[in-house]
């Protein structure tokens, strides 16, 4: 045994003596903590610990400290972009049964919770409160990963995605302190802004452990709709006047006529299969009426048809939960096949330009089958591609088309992520991003966090 491993086999046994059976070394438990839903190849953990306490995340991470042992925060797994592959071993740090919702306060629109509350459990226990928590990424993600990962989701253009909803956290650091980064108050000029600092930071600086989140009040009136498109620049073309125009839209979402079929086939739904939006409206009844009239008259516009309005509730859960579903659609297209779901994000005025050039350079130069998604309303969207996971070919097609693609969000003063975060995937682009001083100030902060360099390695950021 090598002193590495000796050193991690000490932790183990020192985190043991504390958790007792909740730290395991099975082999299909470690398989599980080494991977999420991205295509990345999973590396599993040296172990896994399951926490139930602060005290508990404490105490590991200060261990770990002392022995230099990466640690590796894992919530539900759902990330797609490789953050809980342990590239260098590891202890990891599963929060899912640190998931008590500890505090609701109705007249402050706000609650706190631990991280490994997921949005499906928060909203269900807010159902008798008028209130509900509206960041909605597809899966059923935890709170403290979803504040990791900077998530967003279907309602962002109205609400905003998890860095406009947090207000504050409980941190735990590589060397064991816990920190509270903010009071609940809605604003504050004091000191440095741990909070978002926090957010999105994919457990490279630190494990968090409890979350303070914003609440809003359900809608007098809902409604939903989806109209399709003969092309998908017509469809764009209306989102961007729909935008324009200051329509309060809650959603709108774009879906190309592939993944309109792929939704079809795995939802059992019968929906036309064209590009399509999938749009929402929140407000009173007067003022839903009001919008709804003046985006039909824009899709009209733009030769927009098939439209279906429904005020529903059912109808309307089902309409969004196969949108939530698409990622999934897409996976059973091809039983078997390697799945990769890009994610740039650039500034409204030039999403046409995007995804018209992203379209062409498809059509001229990929073999592979591909399909389209995104949350529009802020200029975000996905490109979907299926692969032959034992075809070289497949991977250098999408790998090459994958950067052309990144490059153009730059160019257009975009970012190579809109909510799926940098993960392993990723961290090559941040340089053409942000630039190296940029760059050098992130890892500096990164290194008085993080000395020893234990929290999530080879994640988030390029080495140095």
């Amino acid at each position: 045994m090598n002193a590495t491993s000796g050193a991690t086999q000490q932790a183990i046994e020192l985190i043991r003596e504390r958790l007792g059976d909740r730290v395991s070394t099975n082999p299909a438990i470690l398989e599980h903590h080494g991977h999420d839903e991205s295509w990345h190849q999973g590396i599993p953990p040296d172990a896994v610990c399951f926490v139930r306490s602060i005290e508990e995340v404490s105490h590991i991470a200060a261990t770990c400290s002392r022995l230099n042992i990466p640690l590796i925060p894992f919530g539900t797994g759902t990330g797609m972009e490789g953050h809980v592959v342990a590239v260098h071993g590891g202890i990891s740090v599963d929060l899912s049964a640190m998931n008590e919702i500890l505090d609701v306060n109705t007249e402050d629109f706000d609650c706190t919770v631990q991280a490994g509350v997921t949005r499906n459990q928060l909203n269900e226990h807010l159902r008798s409160t008028g209130l509900f928590f509206s960041v909605d990424p597809g899966a059923d993600a935890s709170i403290g990963g979803m504040a990791a990962t900077r998530a967003s989701g279907t309602n962002t253009v109205r609400y905003g995605t998890m860095r406009e909803n947090v207000l504050r956290m409980k941190v735990v650091l590589a060397d064991g302190r816990v920190i509270t980064t903010a009071g609940r108050a809605r604003k504050s000029a004091a000191g440095y802004d741990l909070t978002h600092l926090f957010v999105g930071s994919e457990g490279t600086l630190g494990i968090i452990v409890e979350v303070t989140v914003k609440l809003h009040g359900v809608p007098a009136a809902i409604s939903a709709a989806s109209v399709c498109f003969d092309g998908i620049d017509n469809a764009v073309q209306a989102v961007i006047m729909t935008m324009q125009s200051n329509i309060p839209m809650a959603r709108i979402e774009l879906l190309d006529g592939a993944q309109m079929a792929a939704i079809n086939r795995y939802s059992r739904t019968d929906y036309a299969e064209k590009p399509t939006l999938f749009v929402e409206f929140h407000g009173s009844e007067s003022a839903v009426s009001e919008q709804a009239a003046a985006f039909g008259e824009i899709c009209s516009e733009h030769a927009g048809s098939a439209f279906a309005w429904t005020a529903n509730t059912e109808e309307r859960s089902t309409m969004w939960q196969a949108r939530h579903n698409a990622a999934y659609a897409a996976m059973a297209v091809r039983p078997g096949a390697r799945v990769l779901a890009t994610d740039v994000c650039v500034p409204i005025s030039r999403l046409a330009e995007c995804i018209q050039q992203t379209r062409l350079d498809v059509e001229r130069s990929c073999t592979l089958t591909t399909m389209l998604a995104g949350h529009v309303g802020d200029g975000n969207f996905h490109l979907v591609f299926i692969l032959d996971p034992d075809s070289e070919e497949d991977f250098e097609q999408m790998q090459a088309l994958y950067g052309r693609l990144i490059g153009r969000a730059l160019a257009m003063d975009g970012t190579c992520s809109g909510e799926h975060g940098i993960g392993i995937g990723k961290r090559r682009y941040l340089v053409d991003e942000f630039g190296r001083d940029a760059l050098d100030v992130m890892l500096s902060i990164k290194d008085a966090l993080d000395p020893m360099g234990i929290m999530n390695p080879g994640k988030k950021l390029p080495a140095r």
